[in-house]
C-alpha cells in the first residue's frame, strides 16, 4: 500500500480482527482497511447520523467498518468492525 492515509485501529477493532470475527472474515475486513479504506475512505463509506455523527460506515459483505476520517492528518481511525445489526449499537460489558 503505497500513498493515502495513515491508520489507527481502536482497541475495539483490534479484537474484533484478532478474536470475535471468524479467520476468514477478519482476514477480508484487514484487506479493506489496509487498500481501499485508506486510500479513499470517504468513497468507500457513507456518514453516519446521530448518535454517532462524525463517524462513517463502510460495507465489507455481512461486516460493517465503523471509523473516523480526520483530512487535516490524513488519518483514518478504525473504531469498530461488527454484524451490521451491532455495529451502530453500543457494546456492552
Amino acid at each position: 500500500m503505497t500513498g493515502g492515509y495513515g491508520l489507527v485501529v481502536k482497541p475495539a477493532a483490534q479484537r474484533a480482527l484478532a478474536e470475535t470475527l471468524p479467520p476468514a472474515a477478519a482476514f477480508a475486513a484487514w484487506e479493506f482497511i489496509n487498500g481501499p479504506l485508506r486510500e479513499a475512505p470517504r468513497r468507500v463509506g457513507k456518514p453516519l447520523l446521530e448518535p454517532l455523527l462524525g463517524d462513517w460506515s463502510a460495507r465489507r459483505g455481512f461486516l460493517r467498518v465503523r471509523y473516523r476520517v480526520d483530512d487535516a492528518k490524513q488519518l483514518v481511525t478504525v473504531v469498530d468492525i461488527a454484524h451490521r445489526s451491532d455495529i451502530y449499537h453500543p457494546r456492552r460489558a
